[in-house]
C-alpha cells in the first residue's frame, strides 16, 4: 500500500507543479499592472485546479487511510484515477488561454475542463466504491450510504458547470471553483457508521 501512496502522491505533486508553467509573463498592456488585469483567467485557472488537486490529494488520501489492503483490481483503478488527474493541467491552459483570449471557444475550452473534472470524479467515485465493494476498507472507517450520496453531489455540479459553459464560460469557472470549496466543507474524511 505505501508503493500505490508514494505513486500517487508523485503524480498529484507533478500535476500540480505543471500548472504554475502555464503561467506566463504579463506584457506591458499598456502598463505592467494592466497586464497583470489581463492574465486574470491564467491565475483564476491555476488557483482553482491548484486547489482541485490540493483537495483531491487530500480526500485521495483519506480512501488510502481506511483501506486495511489493496488488490490488484484497487490498483489499476488508481492508475486510471491518476491519469485524470495528471490530465488537469492541460485544460487548464486551455480554459486559461481562451477566457483571456475572449474568442468564441472560451466555451469549448470551459466545457472541456468540465469534462476532464467529470471524468476525474467518475474514477474517483469508481475507485472508492470498488473498495468498498470488495471489502478492502476496515470495518471501522467505512461510510455510510447517505456521506457517499452527499459526496457524490459534486460529480453533478461538474456536470452542470460543463453545460452551463455553453451559456457562459465565466460561470462554469465559478462552478468548478465552488466545487473546491464544497469538498472543503463536505469531506471524504468524515466518520460516520457503517450502513450495516
Amino acid at each position: 500500500m505505501s508503493r500505490a501512496e508514494a505513486f500517487s502522491d508523485g503524480i498529484f505533486a507533478i500535476a500540480a507543479t505543471l500548472l504554475v508553467l502555464d503561467l506566463g509573463v504579463p506584457r506591458p498592456d499598456p502598463t505592467l499592472l494592466d497586464g497583470f488585469l489581463h492574465e486574470w483567467p491564467a491565475y483564476a485557472a491555476y488557483a482553482t485546479s491548484f486547489l482541485t488537486i490540493g483537495i483531491i490529494w487530500v480526500n485521495h488520501h483519506a480512501v488510502l487511510e481506511r483501506l486495511e489492503r489493496v488488490d490488484r483490481g484497487l490498483l489499476f483503478l488508481n492508475v486510471v484515477f491518476l491519469l485524470f488527474v495528471a490530465l488537469i493541467p492541460f485544460p487548464t491552459k486551455v480554459v486559461a488561454h481562451y477566457l483571456q483570449s475572449g474568442g468564441d471557444y472560451a466555451h469549448v475550452a470551459a466545457a472541456a475542463y468540465g469534462v476532464a473534472m467529470i471524468l476525474m470524479g467518475i474514477a474517483f467515485s469508481v475507485l472508492n466504491y470498488y473498495a468498498s465493494a470488495r471489502g478492502l476498507i476496515k470495518a471501522q472507517r467505512r461510510l455510510g450510504f447517505w456521506t457517499q450520496v452527499r459526496y457524490s453531489i459534486g460529480l453533478l455540479m461538474y456536470v452542470v458547470g460543463t453545460g452551463l459553459s455553453f451559456v457562459d464560460a465565466r460561470i462554469a469557472l465559478i462552478i468548478y471553483a465552488g466545487m473546491a470549496l464544497y469538498y472543503v466543507v463536505e469531506p471524504l474524511t468524515a466518520s460516520e457508521p457503517s450502513a450495516h
